[in-house]
């Protein structure tokens, strides 16, 4: 368990690095994007592609973890609306 939290606090900050934008989101909501994200990249990685270990968490899921986080970030802009400027969902 303790290797989960540490793996979503990594893999929550290196998401938010590497996505270009703000989102003002805290300590503990970027270490539960983390954790959403490694749970979405263990499923990418490990169950749809059959790539990695599906016993425990280790470096290589670390890779998996912060995709899935950016995934899981991209999807929390656009369903909260971050990034439009009236603070608004934006609609297409």
């Amino acid at each position: 368990m303790i290797g989960a939290i540490i793996l979503g606090i990594v893999a929550g900050f290196a998401a938010r690095a590497l996505m270009p934008g703000r989102d003002p989101m805290g300590f503990f909501a970027t270490v539960a994007l983390g954790i959403v994200g490694s749970l979405v990249g263990f499923f990418i990685f490990t169950e749809l592609l059959g790539i990695g270990d599906d016993q425990m968490f280790d470096l290589g899921g670390l890779i998996g973890a912060i995709i899935g986080a950016m995934i899981a970030l991209a999807a929390y802009r656009r369903f909260i609306g971050y990034g439009d400027r009236g603070g608004h969902v934006a609609t297409r």
